[in-house]
């Protein structure tokens, strides 16, 4: 029997990609808005792209914050892609202070468009960066098939800021300026780069997710 994976529609996700990516590694997609539907999911994805506040805006609207929350705390699979995972967090400075999800605690920043050493950069960072694993990664099953060489498709203008490091499982390099790429809590993670457009090693995060 093919897993059934929800994939939460709350007016800012790019379902499209994330649903193909899923079918091609043999999983059936439900498309949940409702909160009724989260209580019933086993697997759930809250993919996005766009700003915080509409994202946020957009969940409320539908109720789906609370179904969100107690999904997670009920140790089911919850994965957060790009503006998905930013949401994870306790708030963003993204237009003004907006309130999160506050599944872990942090809070979500403008990449500066300068390093340390004050090289400028362009901003969004979009591109493919190689994602630098943290030595307790590989207990993580969500990481299972990656390596040295995993390299993940990345498009955002915000950064995610953990309070604690070890909700941090994975990083990225920007002109030396440090990315958190994975973010985790129990069965909860969240992946700041596209999964669904990063080759074969986002469809193995994907893969690996699915058997959670």
């Amino acid at each position: 029997m093919r897993p059934k994976i929800s994939l939460v529609d709350y007016g800012l996700c790019n379902l499209y990609n994330v649903g193909n990516a899923l079918e091609h590694i043999g999983a059936d997609i439900i498309v949940i808005d409702k909160p009724q539907e989260i209580a019933k999911a086993s697997h759930v994805i809250l993919p996005g792209v766009g700003a915080y506040k509409n994202g946020m805006r957009g969940l409320g609207l539908r109720g789906l914050i609370d179904p969100l929350k107690e999904h997670i705390e009920k140790n089911r699979p919850f994965l957060g892609i790009c503006l998905g995972m930013q949401m994870m967090l306790s708030k963003s400075y993204e237009f003004g202070e907006i309130d999160g999800l506050d599944i872990i605690q942090g809070d979500v920043t403008k990449i500066p468009n300068t390093n340390s050493k004050n090289r400028s950069h362009k901003i969004p960072h979009i591109g493919w960066n190689k994602i630098i694993m943290n030595n307790n990664a590989r207990h993580h099953d969500l990481l299972k098939d990656q390596d040295d060489k995993s390299s993940m498709y990345f498009v955002h203008s915000y950064k995610v800021n953990c309070n604690n490091n070890e909700n941090i499982i994975a990083t990225t390099d920007y002109n030396d300026v440090n990315i958190t790429a994975i973010i985790n809590k129990d069965n909860a993670y969240g992946c700041q780069f596209h999964p669904e457009k990063s080759g074969k090693y986002g469809l193995n995060i994907l893969k690996q997710f699915v058997k959670l």
